[in-house]
């Protein structure tokens, strides 16, 4: 029974994956399949019922499973919309599953930031251990990003318009 290699608390597994150099070779993903379709949603600026005008799939990278040793990719189908009262273009909600433009999950972001700013990893050694152990890429640079904007992507930036009429 002791030749048996299983993980488990302070036991060393070699990694599958190691020594692979085409990615070809590397496990598929496990692909999990979600939506955000509605026909109609709420405009966000003035409240009036806005119709689909297209659906579009995003790919989101998730925690892989750590039994199969297969990546995690998330493939959100989500519904886009016109506001004809205001003329706005607008996407279904999607925040409670991943940052806007982000391709990783809050999950993913959450431990990267997790490993350098709690364990005390260093960026690389932070993306290595979220591909050794659950099966995500991401790069160090990004990690690094992450943990200098404090976990967060960058929003949009409101500017103060400047009007030319008005009382002086």
């Amino acid at each position: 029974m002791e030749d048996v290699a299983m993980a488990g608390p302070g036991r060393y597994v070699g990694d599958v994956t190691e020594g692979i150099t085409r990615t070809g070779d590397l496990p598929r993903a496990k692909v999990i399949k979600r939506s955000r379709n509605y026909k109609r949603r709420l405009c966000p600026n003035c409240g009036r019922s806005a119709y689909r005008l297209r659906t579009v799939v995003r790919e989101l990278h998730d925690l892989g499973d750590p039994i199969s040793g297969r990546p995690r990719d998330i493939h959100v189908t989500y519904s886009q919309h016109r506001c004809l009262g205001c003329n706005t273009y607008f996407n279904a909600d999607m925040d409670d599953l991943a940052l806007p433009k982000s391709h990783y999950t809050h999950r993913v972001v959450h431990t990267a930031v997790r490993l350098v700013v709690e364990d005390g990893l260093p960026y690389r050694s932070a993306s290595w251990h979220l591909w050794r152990d659950h099966r995500v890429f991401v790069p160090f640079a990004t990690i690094q990003n992450w943990v200098e904007a404090g976990g967060k992507k960058g929003g949009r930036r409101h500017h103060r318009r400047v009007s030319g009429s008005g009382p002086r």
